[in-house]
């Protein structure tokens, strides 16, 4: 009996996973920074920011994750997470902001490069699954 052959992780998907796994991180990271400077005229709003970043930062992981393990619903937060990067980016450009916006738009750029090549769609796609019931 043959066991089944697993199929590589696209070289551009690879790359895809790993900056969206950095940017959960960064997203953590904001989190955490928020906690570190809370004050009492701003208690609630620190405190809601750093849970939804915080919270976002940790879907934003698993949903990387999954998409390193081929799962296709995961394709879209990491999509719709660039699109807003993008979005982010052109608020930043000009001025002293260039350089982040700069960061943003090239990192949002390749992510969408990695997910949405040929052969990483092929590798995400749902086609060739068993239903189990």
């Amino acid at each position: 009996m043959s066991t089944p052959v697993e199929t590589p992780i696209p070289a551009l998907l690879k790359v895809a996973v790993g900056l969206a796994a950095l940017e959960s991180l960064g997203l953590v990271t904001y989190a955490m920074l928020e906690l570190f400077h809370l004050s009492g005229g701003r208690l609630v709003m620190g405190l809601s920011t750093a849970l939804f970043f915080a919270a976002y930062g940790g879907f934003l992981a698993w949903a990387t994750w999954s998409m390193r393990a081929g799962e296709s619903w995961a394709r879209s937060p990491v999509v719709f997470t660039q699109l807003m990067a993008l979005g982010l980016a052109w608020s930043f450009r000009g001025g002293e902001t260039t350089a982040v916006a700069i960061g943003l738009a090239v990192v949002a750029v390749v992510v969408l490069g990695g997910v949405l090549n040929p052969a990483s769609m092929d590798y995400l796609s749902d086609e060739g699954t068993v239903d189990p019931s």
